[in-house]
């Protein structure tokens, strides 16, 4: 009998224990309501309640949080229908709004984006819609966040994962793809077409003209040449001529020194002239100017036989 009291007092210890001892996680928070009444808030760490007094109405994790709204099928402005999924991040701010604001605050986050996306694809026009999610996504959230202050859950992001047109506009979307590309390509082809032709009508240009000044710089270097070599032979007979005269110059002084003067000179070459003359087939023109002097002639020949007798 000792022992069953014992039993049901340790029994009775633990569920008081149980019931009084609240360990909440880290990131998480426990809604308190003492008799029906909200209370206060269980924060992360050891808590201690009033059994049957307080009770743990909700706990709430405050990470952010993800909520798949399932596919749906909305009408675009041009009466085209096309199915969009998308996806919603948010986060509880408010644990005690989000537990007496709204019964189930995802399943409203829902709703409220389904309802929302239906609004804004009907102003939009097929291509519109394709093109502007980013658009689609900052409206749905806009929409969000004025709803869902009230509930203490804040949307952090909105995301249109993907928007399927019908299977016929599908595959002409794929045709006028193709279409594209092709274009694309013939356009690209004829522009590498004719960026061949620009640049070979280059390359031919810069080679005649290359070829061009390589000729000219040849014929001025061969001028240069010529002009140096005409140069050099002008120096050439210069300095020949000017040996010529030097020597005859050095022959006219050393006869000076041994002297014979000029009359001696004309006389010399008188006797030249004379053995010139005796030849049958020889003729000697004298000039005027020499006539003038053949009178002192004698008198030279005199004076130069008396210089020999000396």
């Amino acid at each position: 009998m000792t022992w069953i009291l014992i039993g049901i007092i340790v029994a009775f210890v633990i569920v008081f224990a149980a019931l009084t001892i609240k360990i909440v996680p880290q990131q998480r928070v426990g809604v308190v309501e003492r008799l029906g009444k909200y209370n206060r808030l269980l924060s992360p760490g050891l808590n201690i309640v009033i059994p049957i007094i307080d009770q743990v109405r909700k706990y709430h994790d405050l990470r952010i949080q993800q909520a798949n709204v399932p596919p749906q099928t909305v009408i675009t402005k041009d009466n085209v229908q096309v199915q969009i999924d998308t996806i919603i991040f948010y986060q509880v701010v408010g644990p005690e709004q989000a537990t007496y604001g709204i019964s189930d605050y995802v399943y409203g986050v829902r709703n409220i984006s389904t309802a929302t996306m239906r609004q804004i694809i009907g102003k939009l026009e097929l291509d519109e819609t394709l093109s502007g999610r980013e658009k689609i996504s900052v409206e749905i959230r806009v929409a969000l966040d004025e709803a869902t202050e009230k509930w203490g859950v804040r949307i952090e992001r909105v995301e249109v994962i993907d928007i399927k047109p019908p299977s016929d506009i599908q595959e002409a979307m794929d045709k006028q793809m193709k279409a594209e590309r092709s274009k694309r390509a013939i356009v690209l082809e004829a522009e590498a077409a004719k960026q061949d032709m620009i640049l070979r009508a280059e390359g031919d240009k810069q080679s005649k003209i290359l070829k061009a000044e390589g000729d000219k710089e040849a014929r001025i270097r061969e001028a240069e040449g010529l002009g140096q070599a005409q140069e050099l032979e002008a120096i050439g007979q210069a300095k020949a001529i000017r040996a010529v005269a030097e020597a005859e110059r050095n022959r006219i002084e050393m006869l000076k020194e041994a002297g014979l003067d000029e009359n001696v000179l004309t006389y010399k070459s008188f006797e030249a002239l004379q053995e010139l003359s005796k030849g049958p087939a020889n003729k000697v023109f004298i000039p005027t100017r020499a006539v003038e002097t053949l009178g002192s002639i004698g008198a030279i020949g005199e004076m130069f036989k008396a210089t020999k007798d000396k």
